[in-house]
């Protein structure tokens, strides 16, 4: 199995990079996080690998940091949630915000992540909840606290109103999360009122 690659960085897209170890070029997927550190073409670059075998093929995938393949680990860990997934998760959130999401349980910011479902954010929301605020406590990562009581089910009940409204998850999110710091008052009809004056 291949763990790490150090080499040169040969070719780079948002998908996959190619990378030259001793004359022989290695295609690696990666995600966004890990593709923006990315050095320029030509100059030597140091990633994290897994090694994902098929019966058919052989495919490698690249990360700049260990918490992002940890983060990988995790996730195709989770039933029904395979590498190519797990990738796009990991290029849809910044490694430490997914970190916290999942510690928090927190199904609908996990569900703001383009392709992923309602189903599949909860499974990971509850299959992984407590690794994660392991990791993030070994890490020494400070949690940032989510709203509790009332204002939770405030800012829950207004992103479901948006969501069926027929705005997506992410820009209801980031709707509420905006309007959260211009109400006066923390209820649910100004929280929509506001949200929905920010979305038009």
């Amino acid at each position: 199995m291949i763990a790490q690659l150090n080499g040169v960085l040969l070719q780079k897209t948002t998908q996959s990079i190619i990378i030259d170890v001793g004359g022989v070029g290695y295609e690696v997927s990666v995600p966004l996080s890990t593709f923006y550190a990315l050095p320029d073409s030509r100059e030597r670059v140091s990633l994290q690998i897994y090694t994902h075998v098929r019966d058919d093929s052989l495919t490698l995938f690249g990360f700049n940091t260990r918490l992002e393949k940890d983060l990988f680990l995790m996730l195709i860990s989770v039933s029904g949630i395979g590498p190519k997934l797990s990738l796009n998760v990991l290029s849809g959130i910044g490694p430490q915000d997914l970190l916290e999401a999942i510690a928090n349980g927190d199904a609908l910011r996990l569900q703001a992540i383009p392709g992923v479902g309602k189903k599949t954010a909860e499974r990971i929301a509850l299959e992984l909840k407590d690794r994660a605020s392991k990791v993030l406590g070994e890490a020494g990562i400070s949690r940032i606290p989510v709203p509790q009581g009332e204002d939770r089910v405030i800012l829950d009940d207004s992103l479901s109103a948006l969501v069926n409204l027929g705005y997506s998850a992410k820009s209801a999110r980031m709707a509420v999360e905006k309007a959260k710091s211009r109400v006066e008052e923390m209820t649910l009809e100004g929280l929509i009122r506001e949200a929905l004056r920010i979305l038009s």
